[in-house]
């Protein structure tokens, strides 16, 4: 995914810090292209000190008078919204955009991400100029995420930034007999090694050995037999 062909457009913001803050959200994943439609503050002082570093983003922010201005040219145009309201349109939520976008590469060259109002979101017709809207899943309805909250949720899971190789909801663990057996097998080795059980090194191993799923801790079991299994030990 191109970030470059991404623009995040923020409707009628009415508080400079989110302004600012949203600009420093984009810049840290990557995305340049603001566009305000109507904005309600300055995007100077408070903007400014928020945005830290990434004045850039506001310097070459584009205004606008009207949403159907800032979204005219793009092939595709995404509107975020609370909660779902009854439109004509499509509802993903944030985290199936990926695979969305990915599925229409060649088709949407020019993508606009668009937020709404801090205290009313996006109106009826706003949202009837979008393509697909899309929502972020929370736990509770209340307290609501503020605007530049949503922009950095958005700007992240559209960077294509990869997270951790192993995600802990489908890894596998060892079981509980494997895993004392690998404390086990480790600690012999570790003192065998001449280590101390209460020096920081012999400690730090110990304690990494929680963090390894079932494919390692075999692993690390197989070195382990290995080593043991050498003449002299």
């Amino acid at each position: 995914m191109n970030r470059k062909s991404i623009s995040f457009v923020l409707v009628e913001p009415a508080v400079a810090g989110n302004i600012g803050a949203s600009a420093r959200a984009m810049k840290t994943m990557g995305f340049e292209r603001m566009a305000l439609v109507n904005p309600r503050a300055r995007l100077d002082g408070e903007a400014e000190w928020l945005a830290h570093g990434s004045a850039s983003v506001l310097k070459n922010a584009i205004i606008y008078g009207s949403l159907k201005e800032a979204v005219e040219g793009f092939d595709l145009v995404i509107g975020t919204s609370a909660k779902p309201r009854r439109t004509s349109s499509d509802y993903y939520p944030c985290g199936k955009l990926p695979q969305f976008l990915s599925s229409k590469t060649g088709m949407a060259e020019k993508i606009a991400v668009v937020f709404g109002r801090e205290e009313s979101g996006l109106t009826n017709e706003e949202a009837r100029l979008c393509n697909i809207l899309s929502s972020i899943p929370m736990a509770a309805e209340y307290p609501s995420l503020n605007l530049s909250q949503a922009v950095m949720i958005y700007a992240y899971i559209l960077s294509g930034i990869p997270g951790r190789e192993q995600n802990p909801e489908t890894a596998t663990f060892p079981s509980d007999a494997k895993y004392r057996y690998l404390r086990s097998e480790v600690a012999g080795l570790l003192d065998s090694a001449g280590f101390d059980p209460g020096s920081a090194v012999y400690n730090r191993i110990m304690e990494r050995l929680e963090a390894l799923g079932d494919k390692d801790a075999g692993l690390i079991l197989s070195f382990c037999r290995r080593l043991s299994d050498k003449p002299g030990n």
